[in-house]
């Protein structure tokens, strides 16, 4: 009992280190994200999600023809074999979380075992997901709609692509620049809850597709991944900037979290948030749908006495807005969530096999003491 009193219970691992990580950089306090060294204001406001991507799979920032290379590597990945077609077709009514979980799982399927380390195939792999992923969320999207699949268009970005395919039309230069800003702000995020179990399950030595489904399963949660859907239906339960005060003070007196607002590492406002912020205002003036931002900004306003307790906004409060101003169906929400964080969950998985270990934490038990069996006719 007196061993037992010494033990330390950190319900959800909170605050406790179980790995070194050279990826990602946060301090929640400061609220600063870095990927690899390089600030996240430095990425979101001159880099790509492309060049994102490399630095995280590879180390570093890539030179013209590396990042040349890596782009028409993305752009030959981007198709799905045709049973997989055939399967979102029989899961259509599906939530998209639900396909996507399913699709990439049965994926490994048509993978072949890639030469080399482990941890190079885990890139190699990583890479194709990071292309075919964005494709089944926007087949499953044409497919459930009664629409032909799209055909990706290789003269397009990444993130351009993505809503070109999701929307059925071409994007503005400024829609394209904010959704690759989103995926750049997405793409990693440290031991966060989607990232651990992808660690969990590569450290047993399953594969990297096994490790992504159960990413995605985390992620489709909503104490993880639903934060920017549930943001979007606070907007247009608010409906004019004008309520936005009341909506919070009655959410405050209930007890009640605020929908965009608090993250569990970040004490400070989320370093990404700002970067999403000016998107919205200008993407929804574009749109001419200005009173969105607007909402956002008198809710902001609203919840600005609470920013000395450590609740301030996070990314996903306004990266909702950004797939509605778009067009975007808010179930899409959640799997636009997982496009980005390929990269990010592919790194994870690659570090966890440099230098594998088993991970497997205790619980400590409170259970009865222990106690006789007592045979069945016995029981009373």
């Amino acid at each position: 009992m007196a061993e037992e009193e010494k033990i330390e219970i950190h319900r959800g691992l909170k605050g406790v280190y179980f790995e070194r990580s050279a990826t990602t950089f946060i301090n929640g306090k400061a609220g600063e994200l870095r990927y690899r060294g390089y600030s996240i204001h430095d990425l979101a406001e001159r880099s790509t999600f492309e060049e994102t991507s490399f630095l995280l799979l590879h180390g570093e920032l890539p030179t013209a023809a590396q990042l040349e290379e890596f782009d028409a590597g993305l752009k030959a990945a981007r198709h799905l074999p045709l049973p997989i077609l055939d399967l979102i077709t029989a899961l259509k009514a599906s939530h998209p979380m639900e396909v996507l979980r399913t699709a990439v799982s049965a994926l490994e399927t048509f993978e072949d075992d890639d030469a080399g380390s482990a941890v190079d195939a885990a890139r190699e792999k990583g890479i194709r997901l990071t292309a075919q992923v964005p494709m089944i969320v926007a087949a499953h999207a044409a497919i459930r709609q009664g629409k032909p699949v799209p055909q990706p268009d290789p003269a397009l970005s990444h993130a351009a692509n993505f809503l070109w395919m999701i929307t059925g039309r071409k994007p503005s230069a400024q829609a394209a620049q904010l959704m690759d800003r989103d995926l750049i702000l997405h793409a990693e995020h440290g031991s966060n809850a989607s990232s651990f179990a992808a660690r969990v399950v590569i450290g047993t030595e399953a594969t990297l597709h096994a490790a992504m489904t159960a990413a995605i399963a985390a992620l489709s949660g909503p104490a993880h991944g639903g934060a920017a859907e549930d943001v979007m239906r606070m907007a247009q339960e608010i409906g004019d900037p004008a309520n936005a005060a009341a909506y919070v003070k009655a959410k405050r007196a209930a007890g009640e979290p605020v929908t965009g607002f608090g993250h569990r590492v970040y004490r400070a406002e989320d370093p990404r948030a700002r970067h999403m912020r000016d998107g919205v205002e200008q993407l929804s003036r574009e749109m001419g749908e200005p009173k969105w931002f607007a909402i956002l900004q008198a809710v902001v306003d609203a919840m600005k006495p609470y920013a000395r307790f450590g609740v301030n906004v996070n990314v996903d409060f306004y990266s909702g807005v950004i797939y509605y101003l778009n067009g975007i169906a808010p179930d899409l929400f959640v799997p636009i969530f997982a496009v980005g964080r390929v990269p990010g969950w592919t790194v994870q998985c690659m570090e966890q096999l440099q230098n594998n270990i088993l991970i497997r934490p205790l619980t400590l038990y409170d259970g009865p003491l222990p106690r006789d069996y007592i045979p069945i006719a016995e029981r009373g």
